[in-house]
């Protein structure tokens, strides 16, 4: 099996739910227990209205998209930038991307944009990360 050389331009993603066992397992892994994304009632009274998503979370579809598809496995990530531009609640569909936008010629080294877009379509996170190819 050959293996295709990376190019600006090039991309990968995949699609997700985060449900309410989710998000308890990843509490549980993390010691986030904020009620924000664990108790209705509490989100309730929250401008989101309802639980939310950990914004860590939905990050770590980009290690799975970068470590099993684009560059993908032997991949070595080296840095993340995120910003959050609006919330993801339990249960939404989300679909996480990835894409070249830079490859260094000294080094074995990629820059790709990430991007995490709701069920609707809209931007919910975004933000660059570097990997040193395999």
């Amino acid at each position: 099996m050959s293996v295709q050389p990376l190019a600006v331009g090039q991309k990968a993603s995949l699609t997700k739910c985060f449900g309410p066992a989710e998000v308890a397992a990843f509490a549980d892994l993390s010691e986030d227990f904020n009620p924000l994304h664990l108790d209705p009632a509490f989100a309730a009274t929250t401008v989101f209205e309802r639980p939310i998503v950990h914004g860590m979370l939905l990050a770590s579809l980009f290690s799975g998209l970068l470590g099993q598809q684009l560059p993908g496995k032997g991949s070595i990530y080296l840095g993340q930038s995120l910003s959050f531009k609006q919330p993801v609640f339990v249960g939404d569909e989300v679909t996480a991307e990835v894409e070249v936008i830079a490859l260094r010629d000294d080094k074995p080294i990629a820059t790709l944009a990430t991007r995490i877009f709701t069920q609707s379509g809209a931007l919910a996170v975004t933000g660059e990360a570097v990997v040193k190819l395999p």
